[in-house]
């Protein structure tokens, strides 16, 4: 199964823990692609069968700026091929902004949501206020990804 993880970071985080997501689906017999430049073409060319969004959030609880071209382009363009498909969303944030607490994610969540995307677990919030290792952290969620893109 090919699956493509979106990803947008502000310090890198959020793209260190796509690449460790990456190395674990692959290790686990998947094809993940991760591109953190991605545009909606490059994504489309990879044709995923899966999807994992991993992202930061910004400012009142927004996307990263490296993210939100391909976001806006996927919302405006609403590739019908996706729908069905599984998915998941990893949210990075930090508690102490309250209702904004992973906003990145939740926007993520709905995008999916309108493009018909399955979501197969519900999202992972990793709190910046309380780990130091997002990337082991993230690891018993994703071994449960792993389980649910095979079921």
């Amino acid at each position: 199964m090919k699956v493509a993880i979106l990803s947008g970071s502000v310090y890198g985080t959020a793209e260190e823990v796509a690449r460790h997501a990456m190395g674990l689906l692959n290790a686990a017999g998947f094809e993940a692609w991760h591109n953190p430049r991605a545009t909606l073409a490059d994504v489309q060319a990879f044709a995923p069968e899966a999807f994992l969004a991993v992202t930061s959030t910004t400012g009142m609880g927004e996307l990263p700026d490296n993210l939100i071209s391909l976001y806006s382009t996927i919302r405006d363009q609403l590739p019908a091929a996706w729908r069905g498909l599984p998915g998941a969303v990893i949210g990075l944030g930090d508690a102490s902004y309250g209702d904004t607490f992973c906003g990145g994610g939740e926007q993520m969540r709905e995008l999916f949501s309108e493009l018909g995307v399955r979501e197969v677990l519900p999202m992972l919030r990793l709190d910046a206020s309380e780990s130091v290792t997002p990337e082991a952290d993230a690891e018993p969620w994703l071994a449960e990804l792993v389980t649910a893109l095979r079921g």
